[in-house]
């Protein structure tokens, strides 16, 4: 390859790498923090971010002065002098990088114990996680409420997680308010977290869990006192009466084919083997994926190892009319 077309080649390999660096998702961005932990995290982050960006200027800074000081002259035949080591050079290049490393150790050991200690006082609660291939469930001890999919806390509330996974491992991330904990078989691991302003943030497993792994989502609500305490009100008095024929139908069909696998309060739906169902029209999304509109439950409804391969969900014998009145009666759960 002549050297001009390396050149062009080597352009628009870096464009495309500056490129990628605009294709992540604002939601998902560990660079706009909206809690205390993933602020001290992000101030971590930053640190070490500084500390390597003055030691590779630095060090490009003598690379380009070695090149152009000791380049080969013309007319120069001799080797130049060789030169077989310098105490102080080494001992510069060793005690510095020793330094860097204590300054960036600092503020990473006092992050992780600040985090690592489970919050008291008033303003906490505590939420018990447990997930499982391809959903995640919450449960509220305290208030004796469970739900799946959308976990919904008070703003300025220190939320304290109890991590556990019901199969294989997962990881609990939500970046813009904590970094990643791992879920792993048989053990149970626990982290905190606090949103300092009302919203939806979006949560992932970021742990390679199966075929559904990249759509393992959840969402995490950040409500002021007064929204949660309604909706915590909601929850103990959910709304599950059949508003309509087609509702009640779908109650029915919901009974013989659903009813097994998940739990709705205020029923005698008891399942414990999928998501519980009791708030599932208030949700953003549908498994977590789906927008929360009738046409995609019947989506879901219709087929779900299409939407999430690997699912345990299997694909019921409904027809049209069937598939519809059971979204209508999800629906009109509240």
């Amino acid at each position: 390859m002549r050297p001009k077309h390396r050149i062009g080649l080597l352009l628009v390999m870096v464009g495309l790498l500056f490129g990628l660096t605009g294709c992540g998702k604002a939601d998902m961005s560990v660079l706009d923090p909206a809690g205390p932990v993933a602020k001290m995290e992000l101030s971590v982050i930053m640190t070490s971010v500084y500390i390597m960006t003055g030691v590779f200027i630095v060090a490009m800074a003598i690379l380009v002065y070695v090149l152009i000081r000791f380049r080969r002259r013309k007319g120069q035949d001799l080797p130049p002098k060789q030169v077989e080591g310098n105490n102080w050079l080494e001992l510069t290049w060793t005690v510095i990088p020793l330094i860097l490393m204590g300054i960036l150790a600092v503020p990473t050991v006092t992050t992780a114990f600040a985090l690592d200690q489970k919050q008291t006082g008033p303003n906490t609660m505590n939420v018990t996680v447990k997930a499982s291939q391809f959903w995640w469930q919450f449960e509220y001890p305290d208030l004796g409420i469970v739900t799946a999919q959308a976990l919904h806390i008070p703003v300025g509330t220190k939320v304290n997680l109890k991590l556990e996974t019901t199969d294989v491992m997962h990881s609990f991330w939500v970046p813009r308010l904590a970094g990643k904990t791992d879920l792993v078989p048989g053990r149970v691991n626990t982290m905190w977290f606090e949103a300092s302003q009302p919203g939806e943030y979006q949560g992932k497993c970021a742990e390679y869990c199966g075929p559904s792994h990249g759509v393992m989502d959840f969402v995490v609500i950040a409500d002021t006192p007064q929204q949660f305490q309604a909706w915590v009100e909601r929850m103990k008095n959910p709304q599950v009466q059949p508003t309509s024929a087609l509702a009640a139908e779908g109650e029915k069909l919901f009974a013989q084919n659903c009813a097994t696998c998940h739990a709705v309060a205020g029923t005698n739906f008891k399942g414990i083997l999928g998501p519980d169902l009791t708030d599932f029209a208030d949700r953003p999304k549908v498994a977590g994926v789906l927008d929360n509109t009738p046409a995609d439950v019947e989506k879901w409804i219709s087929d779900p190892a299409a939407i999430k391969p690997g699912t345990k969900m299997p694909k019921l014998p409904l027809n049209q009319q069937q598939v519809s009145a059971l979204a209508v009666f999800l629906e009109g759960l509240k």
